[in-house]
């Protein structure tokens, strides 16, 4: 598999990069911006896996990612945000967000699991991966979320849940139906607004609608995601891990 990292800080890309020649068979190249993602991109056949920041200078990982899946169809994503993983309310055990210190053996395991992609397979998130990466780095504008036949938006205002829609509901409601959907794709339009209906604070409409999910009778062959998705106080200690346990920067 051919994967591109995209990061500003030559030092921090040099270490993911290296990581993955000493610890994987795939190819890998480092740029330093959007600008050079485009040109390597027009430069090149195929790419199955990106790896950029969200936000950085010259860097917006979620407008590069739209535009190289353009290029790249099946394309699959991994996210490095900027803020802390310490600032983290739930834990998603298949996440593909990575803040920092970066956990190299999940990124690892992520980018293993990129590459066991079938050829033209969706790039699926976690819903409540993305609904948190978009808070917690203060996005403002629509995100558009689509599970199979159904879709819905999620509205954020500097880093709040103000509103969502469903095909069934507005408000809360649609955002506590569109929170249980598990995995999904996603677009974001940052120049899209809507009135504030939600008051609850993201975290806790997100962990409502983990609990309820969790109390639903989900049908036989369903796997079960109760191990999916952690609260903070859940999760387990975190493991001692070694050198990638602390990817970073200084």
């Amino acid at each position: 598999m051919q994967l591109l990292i995209v990061h500003d800080d030559a030092e921090v890309g040099g270490q993911l990069a290296g990581m993955v020649h000493d610890y994987t068979e795939h190819q890998c190249e480092l740029v330093e911006s959007d600008t050079a993602a485009l040109k390597w991109a027009h430069e090149h056949a195929r790419c199955g896996l990106l790896l950029a920041q969200l936000e950085a200078p010259g860097i917006d990982g979620l407008t590069l990612g739209g535009s190289l899946s353009e290029i790249f169809p099946g394309l699959q994503i991994l996210f490095l945000p900027a803020y802390p993983a310490a600032e983290q309310r739930l834990e998603i055990a298949t996440t593909k967000v990575f803040p920092e210190p970066i956990d190299g053996e999940r990124l690892l395991e992520a980018i293993e699991a990129a590459a066991a992609a079938e050829p033209g397979a969706p790039d699926l998130f976690h819903v409540v991966d993305v609904l948190q990466m978009c808070c917690l780095s203060r996005r403002s504008g629509a995100v558009q979320i689509v599970k199979q036949a159904q879709s819905g938006i999620v509205y954020v205002r500097e880093g709040k849940i103000v509103h969502a829609e469903s095909a069934t509901a507005r408000g809360t409601g649609a955002l506590l139906e569109i929170a249980g959907w598990n995995l999904v794709e996603f677009a974001y339009d940052e120049s899209v607004r809507a009135p504030e209906t939600i008051s609850m604070p993201w975290d806790e409409a997100l962990i409502t609608a983990i609990t309820r999910r969790k109390g639903q009778t989900l049908p036989e062959a369903t796997p079960p995601e109760s191990e999916e998705v952690r609260t903070a106080d859940e999760a387990p200690p975190p493991k001692r891990r070694g050198f990638f346990g602390a990817l970073k920067r200084r």
